[in-house]
């Protein structure tokens, strides 16, 4: 006959093995393949930003060169830092280019955060029927390819009588960030607590008060990412100026963008190729988008981080 088991009383020691994880892995191996991944991560972001800021750092050294220093040695250090050939930039075009660009944004910003605000707030906050499908109207409006509207979108302008107008590139660019604006606001109007805006209501406030003084303002991250987002698209934007701010007759002025100034600035020189004030150019058109994102770059991780937890 076998011995009869003994069992362990409430005194009794019970041997106990290797301490394991919770799902049998050793915590070692755990932080071995953070450490992986944080080299990877890390190292990937580090050549990221070299593949940004090496040729961001060659457009501005050779805006101080000349044609035969370029051409000798394009990665080499300037030998003379003279700031003349932003003024011949400028002189030549660059100025008036400039504006006309800050003109168009001055206005276009503002309306398409406003449109697309309060679109998106209706959406997110007021059910209605076809609410989805207009929501939806929007997002494939933010994925059409503007190539395939552009002959459509020159003609409408034209019956309009705004080619080569101030006003008609502001309703063009309005219209084209629209979609998007509207698509990113959504999720953080969605969000928004209910009995903030139940407790406006409650002591009399307008349903348009309410969107302004409450509301709107509790979106601001949003609407900081948002705008900026659509400041550097909208500055950057080559193809609509280019349908769309063309003189019409020999009395029309030019009121070319600085993309468009920078092509024709690069073809006015013609076989006389003057490379620095073509990069000063560049330089120029770059430097206060730089300077905004720079400026406001905390404010839109914190709203592209509420939109993601959102």
């Amino acid at each position: 006959m076998s011995a009869p088991l003994k069992t362990a009383s409430r005194g009794d020691s019970v041997p106990t093995g290797p301490t394991v994880g919770r799902r049998g892995t050793d915590p070692g191996d755990e932080r071995g393949e953070g450490v992986v991944l944080n080299v990877f991560s890390h190292g990937f972001l580090a050549l990221w930003a070299l593949l940004i800021v090496l040729p961001l750092l060659w457009l501005v050294l050779s805006s101080f060169k000349t044609d035969a220093q370029i051409g000798g040695s394009a990665f080499g250090w300037p030998e003379n830092w003279s700031f003349d050939v932003f003024s011949r930039a400028w002189d030549k075009g660059i100025g008036d280019y400039f504006v006309n660009t800050v003109i168009v944004l001055i206005f276009s910003v503002p309306l398409t955060m406003l449109f697309g605000s309060m679109a998106a707030y209706v959406l997110a906050r007021y059910p209605f029927r076809g609410n989805r499908l207009l929501y939806y109207f929007f997002v494939a409006g933010a994925m059409f390819p503007v190539f395939l509207a552009l002959v459509p979108l020159f003609f409408m302008v034209k019956r309009l009588d705004m080619l080569n107008t101030y006003q008609g590139l502001i309703l063009v660019y309005v219209a084209y960030s629209l979609p998007f604006t509207v698509f990113f606001m959504h999720a953080f109007f969605r969000t928004l607590p209910t009995a903030v805006f139940e407790a406006a209501i409650l002591d009399g406030a307008s349903h348009t008060r309410t969107f302004f003084q409450v509301m709107l303002p509790m979106a601001k991250p949003g609407l900081i990412s948002v705008g900026i987002f659509n400041t550097l698209g909208q500055w950057n934007q080559f193809i609509l100026p280019t349908v769309l701010m063309q003189p019409q007759s020999g009395d029309d002025p030019e009121r070319y963008v600085l993309t468009q100034g920078l092509i024709q600035l690069q073809q006015q020189q013609g076989y006389a190729s003057d490379l620095p004030v073509l990069f000063a150019g560049v330089t120029i058109a770059m430097i206060p988008m730089l300077v905004v994102y720079l400026s406001f770059q905390r404010q839109v991780q914190a709203g592209l981080t509420s939109a993601t937890l959102k």
